[in-house]
């Protein structure tokens, strides 16, 4: 069979797609649990998000799955090195030999990124080692940076060098990419014009946020702000979530059975919220709780 035609990625974008999903929240007895090791949702035919069992790790962490006409990128490993209990290469090779079937590809490479180097993140790299056509760039700030072009200056002020994003091309489907420093001073956000969602790891999500330098965090949130007031956004997606659907009320952190979990996908709405969020907590340490997320500053 010779290789299909490519794909447009660029016209009438963003498109929509499918995030009406029951994601697997772990139960109340992780060693009865039969829920997947890894649960696969097809945001689009060429787009999967993909979440760890909570039996596995109470993390739960989400990854990202995004094809284009020259190779797949994955986006975190997730929280398991070990093949056995969390298969993520067979479960990303099943995936791409699926994708190929029907979109034949001579070639066909696999781009392993990160939004940012904690070992729920990263536990999953040595899985890819060796897979042929295959490019794991390490989570650390050296590597990362290196990979991305990002100067050693990058990820400073809003208005600063951190606003001249770094792009990734899948072939046809290009990735913004940009350093946000805050939670991780190597964390990375990542835009998919295709789709219109913008990846935040751990930045912004339904949860705990956990902020390890203010000042930094404050100059990415107001970055994710005015990117989203200048570019089509039509979601933003973390990588965990750990609020309830009650507003205000978090899942205790070890937690392995979340049944009242809201949607993983937040608004830029939202996001503005954590705008205002961040003028009313002016950078006092301790826990300061909003209804769809909690900041945690360190003392």
């Amino acid at each position: 069979m010779g290789a299909s035609a490519a794909i447009d990625f660029t016209s009438d974008v963003p498109r929509p797609g499918d995030l009406n999903v029951s994601w697997i929240h772990g139960s109340e007895s992780a060693k009865h649990n039969t829920d997947p090791d890894i649960q696969v949702h097809a945001y689009d035919a060429h787009t999967f998000v993909l979440r760890q069992n909570m039996a596995v790790n109470y993390e739960a962490p989400f990854m990202f799955l995004l094809f284009g006409n020259a190779r797949a990128v994955l986006i975190d490993t997730g929280a398991t090195a070990s093949a056995e209990f969390f298969p993520l290469r067979r479960v990303v090779d099943g995936l791409i030999d699926t994708w190929l079937a029907a979109h034949p590809r001579e070639g066909y490479g696999l781009l392993v990124l990160h939004t940012h180097p904690h070992g729920d993140h990263v536990a999953g790299d040595a899985q890819f080692a060796g897979r042929p056509g295959t490019l794991v760039v390490d989570a650390e700030q050296r590597s990362a940076w290196e990979f991305f072009g990002f100067g050693d200056d990058d990820g400073g002020p809003a208005g600063g060098p951190a606003d001249r994003r770094a792009q990734v091309d899948l072939g046809g489907r290009v990735l913004k990419c940009w350093p946000s420093p805050g939670h991780h001073s190597a964390a990375v956000t990542f835009h998919d014009p295709y789709t219109g969602i913008l990846l935040t790891g751990d930045t912004v999500y339904p949860g705990r946020l956990y902020i390890h330098d203010w000042p930094a965090f404050v100059d990415t949130i107001d970055r994710l702000i005015r990117f989203c007031a200048a570019h089509p956004v039509s979601h933003v997606i973390g990588c965990h979530i750990e609020m309830s659907r009650e507003p205000g009320v978090d899942y205790p952190i070890y937690t392995t059975h979340q049944p009242d979990e809201p949607p993983l996908q937040m608004s830029v709405d939202q996001l503005q919220e954590l705008g205002r969020a961040i003028d009313v907590v002016g950078g006092r340490p301790g826990r300061h709780v909003f209804p769809g997320f909690v900041l945690c500053l360190n003392n």
